[in-house]
């Protein structure tokens, strides 16, 4: 089963990614920070992260830049779900590493679509 790691801090919108992605099969871990994330990335690799920009500590696009220069982590598909879903921030995004760049509210047919051709 493919699994995705979810770092989110809205606890309505780390249910609402987590029960779409559940629906698609894919397992799914979530956090609330990217300290948490780094916690788990140390014992399991995910076959993706989704990610959200505005989080507490570090950013998003900051984690984003970590994990794609990171040698253990940089094969890692990455797609930020941000509420920042302007046209600079999708460039910044994608400029930092990011596969993709979704804004919120997520499409849940969008999402799955992304997944799908990252995952493969």
């Amino acid at each position: 089963m493919k699994t995705v790691l979810v770092v989110e801090d809205s606890v309505t919108e780390r249910h609402y990614l987590t029960r779409c992605l559940q629906q698609a099969g894919l397992g799914v871990t979530c956090v609330a920070s990217v300290e948490e994330a780094r916690e788990k990335l140390s014992h399991h690799r995910p076959d993706l992260v989704v990610l959200d920009v505005i989080l507490p500590g570090q950013s998003g696009f900051e984690f984003c830049r970590a994990l794609k220069v990171n040698p253990h982590t940089s094969e890692i598909p990455v797609v930020i779900c941000s509420t920042k879903g302007t046209e600079v921030d999708k460039i910044w995004g994608k400029m930092l590493g990011a596969d993709a760049y979704l804004a919120k509210p997520v499409n849940p047919e969008e999402l799955l679509c992304t997944l799908e051709e990252l995952i493969q």
